[in-house]
């Protein structure tokens, strides 16, 4: 598990190198690692992920395709030496297998794969318009238990899941927890939330933060009393 003052994954929600360059500037020893997401990829392409240096790199593409198109994805993105990379637990465990089959061609300094299950901005109500008839938590687990079966490294969920994935699945597998809102902070589009110290304490092992972060009049200011938050919790 990582260090403590070092589970913070800020979330640079921005498709603008320049802008994300500054936040990466800002936070560097606050946080222990950057997520990019589709906007930045579509909009700066593997240029602009290596241009984001100083800080271990979340990219979180959430590949869903058939098994051959995401295993040649997952190529891809292997020269870029990111630390993780997304990709949806409900494309199956064929194609979670060919992920990391390609993902082995990276040797020890491979990506881990964090199979998203259910997305945190989505509700039960949202999640029974799709088709899903099951519960979140019930969907969770069944995608969790698929995806880690299948060769996944851990799982992308919500807070409100964490304590029970590592009920059902143990300590091993890394949970990635976004959704999570500081106890002044509004949700957002986040349907389901958690403050850090709460999602530390049922069991998540990094932290995915970004509004109360980067929309914070001082990032940096805010990053750390998050971090002295969850030291003070672990002391």
């Amino acid at each position: 598990m990582a260090a403590v003052a070092n589970r913070i994954i800020a979330a640079i929600d921005t498709a603008d190198l320049g802008v994300a360059q500054g936040w990466a500037r800002a936070l560097h020893g606050d946080v222990g690692m950057l997520k990019l997401g589709l906007a930045f990829f579509l909009a700066q392409g593997p240029a602009g992920v290596r241009a984001m240096t100083g800080l271990p790199i979340f990219l979180d593409l959430k590949l869903h395709d058939i098994p051959n198109t995401v295993a040649g994805a997952v190529s891809a993105v292997l020269p870029l030496g990111v630390s993780m990379l997304t990709l949806h637990a409900s494309g199956g465990s064929a194609m979670i297998a060919a992920a990391r089959d390609a993902a082995e061609a990276g040797g020890p300094a491979r990506p881990k794969l964090l199979a998203v299950t259910v997305l945190t901005s989505l509700s039960a109500e949202a999640l029974a318009e799709t088709g899903v008839g099951t519960t979140p938590q019930a969907q969770v687990l069944r995608l969790a238990r698929l995806a880690l079966a299948a060769g996944a490294d851990g799982l992308v969920c919500s807070p409100l899941e964490v304590a029970m994935l590592r009920r059902e699945i143990g300590p091993e597998p890394l949970l990635v927890v976004p959704g999570i809102r500081p106890a002044d902070a509004p949700a957002g589009d986040q349907a389901r939330t958690l403050t850090p110290r709460a999602a530390m304490a049922a069991g998540a092992d990094w932290l995915v933060i970004g509004r109360p972060i980067t929309e914070a009049p001082d990032p940096a200011g805010a990053a750390r009393a998050i971090a002295a938050e969850l030291t003070a919790q672990a002391a």
